[in-house]
């Protein structure tokens, strides 16, 4: 039934995302400007880092493997820290600490989740999805209010709690050694990751054309 939510709940955000993204594209038909560009690459690698060292946790706690769950929830952490880092030079140091501990609050809620799903804890799964869920709003709300023109509260709660989705997805995959869905999954974060990278600097080009 966990399995159907999901799909339900990523379905939904694709046909949000569909709805609005003129908020969130309006203008790209333009030719980006190399600046554009390198800054979407480098959210790109800052968001797919994210997932990367989420799923070695996920794979590695699975496996019984403490001494590799270790090294990956640290590079989480150090990532976390640069995703954060990355909106420093535009709204300053309090906002990137604020979504640096948000983003622990993410971390730390999908952490939640695995140990349940692994346990077979259900109520502890449906805990963690209502975490998730008040996170993502958390973030997004954030993120609105920096930028309020060209990252809408809705549109980005349904990328983040569907990134959030994503995640327990493919810790259910893993519990259950489902290989092949947790390999769909993988395909389906990095291509979310992407959308999301490429929002973020989109709205931060919109927003200070001059650092562009």
């Amino acid at each position: 039934m966990l399995r159907h939510a999901f799909k339900t709940i990523l379905m939904l955000s694709a046909l949000l995302l569909m709805a609005v993204s003129p908020a969130l594209a309006k203008g790209q038909g333009a030719a980006e400007s190399p600046t554009l560009v390198a800054t979407k690459m480098a959210l790109r690698d800052l968001w797919t880092g994210h997932i990367f060292w989420v799923r070695n946790v996920a794979y590695a706690t699975k496996a019984g493997d403490t001494a590799a769950a270790k090294v990956a929830e640290e590079n989480v952490v150090k990532n976390a820290r640069s995703i954060a880092d990355a909106v420093l030079p535009f709204y300053g140091k309090p906002a990137a600490d604020k979504l640096f501990g948000l983003l622990a609050g993410h971390y730390g809620a999908i952490k939640e989740y695995m140990t349940a799903s692994y346990a077979g804890n259900q109520a502890g799964k449906d805990a963690a999805v209502a975490k998730i869920k008040e996170n993502a709003t958390e973030i997004a709300t954030l993120l609105n209010q920096a930028n309020p023109k060209n990252w809408p509260k809705d549109t980005l709660v349904g990328l983040l709690f569907a990134h959030g989705a994503h995640h327990m997805q493919q810790i259910d995959a893993f519990a259950t050694k489902d290989y092949a869905a947790e390999a769909e999954t993988w395909e389906m974060m990095k291509d979310h990751m992407y959308m999301i990278a490429d929002a973020l600097a989109g709205g931060l080009s919109k927003q200070f054309p001059k650092k562009f």
